[in-house]
């Protein structure tokens, strides 16, 4: 007989969302290019499913030269509007130049901290909160710290980092363990 594993209810059913679950969310995070891609991924999220992101997850990789923070700073209108036209990520104009905007925000981050890494740790003292959640329809959306967080941010030049954006980003990176406690994850994280 095989047991099931005990999983959080949101990703339940589909191997895509399973997959990212399993392997990715919640996870610490600490490298700069992989905290870029996440905040680039949940910049384009805002408003939309978690795994529509997902499904163009690869097409934003190969649209964004690997979300490469140096390369996506320097993007010009030539490159804005061949990203426009990309229809295998989300066209949306506003979020497109948030991308640009946010990559040299997050240059000045690195030169003033010395890495993004040091600077969004630091919000929790460099650990992981550990919630415990039972039921992840009572997460909550958003937190204190990540509406003082998103305020930072703003102040800094960022865009599309409301709370709720980057309450996602936090849970992803693994900032917060939101997974639920019977979850087989919640101790592994």
């Amino acid at each position: 007989m095989i047991t099931q594993k005990q999983r959080c209810g949101w990703c339940v059913g589909d191997p895509l969302y399973e997959a990212y679950h399993d392997e990715e969310w919640g996870v610490p995070l600490y490298d700069d290019l992989k905290l870029f891609e996440f905040l680039i991924l949940e910049t384009f999220q805002a408003g939309l499913s978690w795994i529509t992101i997902l499904r163009k997850r690869e097409n934003f990789r190969a649209a964004f030269d690997g979300f490469d923070y140096n390369k996506v700073a320097q993007y010009d209108a030539t490159k804005f509007d061949s990203l426009i036209l990309d229809k295998g990520i989300i066209r949306n104009k506003l979020k497109i130049k948030a991308a640009i905007s946010n990559a040299k925000a997050f240059l000045e981050i690195k030169k003033e901290f010395g890495s993004f890494s040091n600077y969004i740790w630091a919000f929790v003292d460099g650990k992981p909160i550990k919630n415990k959640i039972e039921n992840y329809k009572k997460a909550p959306p958003n937190t204190p710290l990540s509406d003082q967080i998103s305020k930072d941010l703003k102040s800094r030049g960022f865009k599309f980092v409301g709370s709720t954006v980057v309450y996602a980003h936090m849970q992803a990176t693994g900032m917060v363990n939101d997974h639920e406690i019977e979850c087989f994850r919640y101790d592994e994280v």
